[in-house]
């Protein structure tokens, strides 16, 4: 019996190992999983396309430019307003029925409905309307440039992180050969062919190579921080990227001239584009400014109506107190003209919507504004927006000027990426075969150790040197392409 208990108590004990087991590896695969992904360069781009601050500020542009082409359709249209008010009168007042002064309470409603209509400004709401389509044009250029010059760092970042990778294997390679030259140097010294120094340098170039091994890690860090911040992550700890090999090969812009790169240019780039909108726009606000010069006329609708709380007169009857008045005499027999005293009956006040009705008016007609003088107003607007546009002519040029020093210099440094990327292996390819030369000489005492580093130390350059020529064509390659209009990555 007891054996049959021990063996339900250690069955259940393996269930439960195996379940935690099975949780575990779950939960660890999970993590794994979580941690292993690794981002492209379109997905970069994307992301910080989607949630960048900057973009995001520029979306509200956009909305705020729509707003503005609503503004001024809504100009075109007529403005209506109701107003209404109750109010009380206490105190000694005229009573507008009797004509006496009487302490009393009264109340008054009233409202009313106002319409009017621009039937011609100087065409001024037409050039608003067109000035806020522009406007608008403007803003989505803004957006898109915002987009291109964010897309184009996360470009530049990404390829920097890839740069430092490969200059880590660069360094951790020079790391490992300088440790086993440290051990073959070991192995010399003991056989009597090289001095204590030489090894004592090598085990110096050891300790250098884990520093530059230091420093390379570090700046691979930074580079992956920088990237995780220009797309705003949340949490950049475990942030990598998917390592790419980018082959060099000449770029095809590079059978083109300069001149056909800038006039492709020309009709592409979005900063161009801004600035004619922008000219466009300027014109406009010259219009618009001119147009306070003609006379405006405006079309108005008002209805009106009210209601008391004052009895109204139903009747009259004489006055006991005093039913007559002499009002003169007869020519002749002298005999007093009487005028009868009426005093008025007063009766309660009619419902209050049957005195809206009998009190109810209308006004409508036609205003014809003709601006005379206005202490010089509207000319010197007119002369601020010509100097505007003037301004913005200066800005065109500019931008035209700056947009083909730009694609020149792009060209020519693809140019001279390419030839320095070529030099750079071809430097490469010699200092590889001068350290083989240097340390197969090392190895049988005819060279020191000081002169084994300088060859080791050049050989590291050379390498270092190729990386950096290799991805500064390669992002130098992506702006000419950028100026030609190719985008960085296919948009989603």
């Amino acid at each position: 019996m007891l054996q049959q208990l021990f063996s339900l108590k250690n069955e259940s004990t393996k269930n439960r190992f195996h379940l935690l087991c099975i949780v575990t590896f779950m939960f660890f695969g999970i993590s794994i999983h979580a941690q292993s992904k690794k981002w492209t360069l379109e997905e970069c781009v994307n992301h910080a396309l989607e949630n960048n601050i900057s973009i995001k500020n520029s979306k509200l542009d956009e909305k705020l430019a729509e707003i503005s082409k609503s503004d001024a359709i809504g100009a075109f249209l007529p403005s209506a307003n109701a107003t209404t008010s109750h109010s009380w009168n206490i105190g000694l007042n005229q009573n507008i029925t009797t004509g006496l002064l009487e302490n009393q309470t009264t109340q008054f409603t009233s409202a009313g409905l106002n319409v009017g209509v621009d039937i011609y400004n100087g065409l001024q709401n037409q050039y608003r309307l067109r000035r806020a389509n522009l406007a608008k044009i403007a803003s989505q250029y803004q957006l898109t440039k915002m987009q291109e010059d964010i897309a184009l760092n996360v470009a530049n970042s990404f390829l920097q992180i890839l740069f430092n990778k490969e200059n880590l294997k660069v360094q951790q390679q020079q790391l490992l050969n300088n440790q086993k030259q440290k051990e073959r140097s070991e192995q010399l010294l003991q056989a009597g062919i090289i001095p204590r120094g030489d090894l004592l340098d090598i085990k110096a170039n050891v300790a250098s190579s884990e520093q530059l091994v230091i420093s390379a890690e570090n700046a691979l860090l930074i580079s992956k921080l920088s990237l995780a911040q220009l797309l705003q992550l949340d949490s950049f700890k475990d942030f990598d990227i998917v390592d790419q090999d980018y082959e060099v090969l000449q770029s095809p812009l590079l059978l083109e001239t300069a001149e056909s790169i800038y006039q492709k240019a020309k009709e592409t780039r979005t900063e161009l584009k801004i600035a004619q909108t922008n000219l466009e726009v300027a014109e406009k606000d010259v219009s618009i400014a001119r147009g306070a010069y003609q006379p405006r006329l405006q079309g108005f609708y008002s209805f009106s109506t009210r209601a008391s709380s004052i009895g109204r007169v139903t009747g009259v009857e004489l006055d006991p107190n005093n039913p007559t008045t002499v009002i003169g005499l007869v020519e002749g027999t002298n005999q007093n003209v009487l005028q009868p005293n009426f005093n008025p009956i007063l009766g309660n006040p009619l419902p209050i919507f049957r005195q809206f009705d009998n009190n109810k008016g209308q006004n409508f007609g036609v205003q014809l504004t003709i601006p005379i003088f206005n202490g010089m107003a509207t000319r010197n607007n007119v002369e601020r927006s010509k100097v505007a546009l003037e301004r913005s002519k200066i800005a065109y040029e500019q931008e035209e000027l700056t947009l083909e020093r730009n694609v020149y210099t792009a060209f020519t440094d693809v140019k001279a990426a390419l030839k320095s990327y070529d030099a750079a292996l071809t430097t490469l390819e010699a200092r590889q075969e001068a350290f083989i030369y240097a340390k197969e000489r090392f190895e049988v005492g005819l060279m020191n150790a000081f002169d084994l580093n300088q060859s080791l130390v050049l050989l590291t350059n050379a390498q270092s040197e190729v990386l950096r020529t290799k991805f500064d064509y390669i992002f130098r390659t992506k702006i000419l392409e950028f100026y030609f209009g190719i985008p960085i990555i296919k948009k989603p």
